[in-house]
């Protein structure tokens, strides 16, 4: 079984979809896939599907939900193996599980390669660490689940896997940054900077980028046009870290110059206390 969440929902038996096209069922075989080998409890399934407005039938409806994703995969998986659907499908005390390897969903497969990365990040190799950065973030095909409705635990599953998405995208560009490929950043952070107008990680590689590009005088009316809409929408000052790295370009700090160095760090980082 091969199972997608990084985009569209996808899940395929044999090389066949299983994935339903009614909503309800859609959430359910989700929500069982961001959880492959563990047992996804009853309550937890239907807060997903009905929130805490619960109908009567509630039980009844998501074992009949239930069945029919058994059906969908029995039938892919062929006359050979008439209790295979229940195998894969199974229910257990309380809830029920999809009875599959981690490494069968992709965001397992996103995970693995994000965390190699940042140890190899951190053990100096930048070549290595932003191969597996890119493969990690290779996988995505759109949003998380972009195709299913989403309830409230979902909802959250969606927000964690995107903020996971942003932050190893932010140390790809760190990365980067450190093998001295600014120019080539430039208009991924554009976009980015676009995206997330407040985020002063990415306006601070954009800020580098930048600099380092030959293109002072723009890497400082990103600083200001940052601070002109933190203080307008928010009522504050960018953070003390950035406030340092536009001071260090008013002032052609040396280090600003230098991709790589023994930290570690972000890029965001550069002038922390």
């Amino acid at each position: 079984m091969k199972i997608q969440v990084l985009g569209p929902l996808s899940a395929e038996v044999q090389g066949r979809s299983i994935v339903p096209t009614a909503g309800k069922p859609r959430q359910i075989l989700a929500l069982l896939a961001l959880h492959p080998g563990r047992v996804v409890p009853v309550p937890t399934l239907m807060e997903e599907i009905w929130g805490h407005d619960l109908p009567h039938s509630a039980l009844t409806t998501l074992q009949t939900y239930i069945l029919q994703l058994r059906r969908r995969l029995g039938t892919a998986m062929g006359p050979g193996r008439p209790q295979g659907a229940k195998e894969l499908l199974a229910t257990r005390h309380g809830g029920y599980l999809l009875q599959v390897p981690s490494r069968a969903v992709d965001v397992n497969e996103y995970d693995t390669l994000v965390a190699e990365g940042q140890s190899a990040f951190e053990d100096g190799d930048d070549e290595g660490a932003a191969g597996l950065l890119r493969g990690a973030l290779a996988l995505w095909q759109g949003p998380a689940l972009v195709d299913v409705r989403v309830g409230p635990v979902l909802e959250i599953e969606v927000m964690r896997l995107e903020e996971s998405r942003l932050v190893a995208v932010e140390r790809r560009i760190d990365v980067d940054l450190r093998l001295g490929r600014h120019t080539e950043l430039l208009a991924e952070l554009t976009e980015l900077t676009a995206r997330h107008p407040q985020h002063e990680g990415l306006h601070s590689q954009m800020m580098v980028a930048l600099y380092r590009s030959g293109r002072q005088a723009t890497a400082l009316d990103v600083y200001r046009r940052l601070r002109n809409r933190l203080i307008g929408d928010l009522g504050v000052e960018p953070s003390p870290q950035l406030q340092r790295l536009h001071q260090a370009m008013l002032t052609v700090d040396p280090a600003l110059d230098v991709p790589a160095g023994p930290r570690r760090g972000s890029t965001f980082d550069l002038y922390a206390a």
